[in-house]
């Protein structure tokens, strides 16, 4: 990516502003700290459940919107929300969203387990997204300028922080084990948006380490033998798609020599 030379102290500067942002807005909606989650309760289930959701990933989202309106007055941002290819990103989205809508996730709203299956993959694939676009869609570029390692050792430091585990009961293992999966998989999504330019893309990814480890809209809702099946078929669809993809790219790229 052609860059323009800039300081590190400004680079810095945008690293933070992003950072304080995320961190303040997420954890303000994730620990409810003005108890909206009562009133959000009133509504009808189904927009209660997305906009809690959206507002917790609204702070990475926001700045990385700030941060990223900063980047681009000397930069020019090469992963964007589709990437490289407009259909690959809605196709490995589309995935996910059939699976979890036919297997059906159960749930304590009362609601059919297909139904809401499909709302709790709809909500999380866009609270993906709008977390990508904070960890791969700014801070990935920003950093771009490092080696690989320092890269996404800094970003998956940033994302556990991020979380603020350490001031939660987690033991000091735990904090450990979560730090090193948060740089496991930042070196893991970031091979794939790099391949894709596509933060859909990367959410996909991310939708691993959801489902895997955090939300609470699905991991109670499916058995372990469903989570395998949902898991299984979508990372190697997206695994064949992805690797066209990159080739495509490649192509394109030879053939502009």
């Amino acid at each position: 990516m052609q860059e323009t030379k800039v300081p590190n102290k400004v680079k810095c500067i945008r690293v933070l502003i992003f950072f304080t942002i995320a961190t303040i807005i997420s954890n303000i909606f994730r620990f409810d700290i003005f108890n909206i989650e009562t009133s959000l309760d009133n509504l009808p289930t189904w927009i209660s459940i997305m906009i809690k959701v959206l507002l917790e990933g609204s702070g990475v989202f926001i700045g990385a919107v700030i941060a990223l309106s900063l980047y681009r007055k000397s930069n020019r941002s090469e992963i964007t929300l589709f990437g490289t290819s407009i259909s690959k990103s809605l196709v490995m989205l589309i995935i996910p969203i059939i699976i979890l809508t036919i297997i059906g996730v159960r749930n304590e709203y009362g609601l059919n387990s297909h139904i809401y299956g499909f709302i709790a993959i709809i909500s999380t694939l866009l609270y993906c997204i709008m977390e990508e676009y904070g960890w791969r869609g700014y801070l990935q570029q920003e950093l771009n300028s490092l080696s690989s390692w320092q890269k996404y050792l800094i970003i998956g430091t940033v994302w556990y922080l991020w979380h603020l585990t350490f001031l939660t009961k987690a033991s000091l293992g735990d904090n450990l084990f979560f730090l090193a999966m948060m740089i496991l998989g930042s070196w893991g999504i970031g091979q794939v948006v790099e391949s894709t330019k596509s933060i859909i893309a990367g959410a996909c990814f991310h939708l691993i380490i959801q489902i895997m480890m955090f939300n609470a809209l699905i991991k109670n809702g499916i058995t372990s033998t469903e989570k395998l099946i949902i898991l299984g078929v979508s990372v190697v669809l997206w695994y064949i798609i992805v690797k066209k993809w990159e080739k495509e790219n490649v192509a394109i790229t030879t053939s502009e020599l």
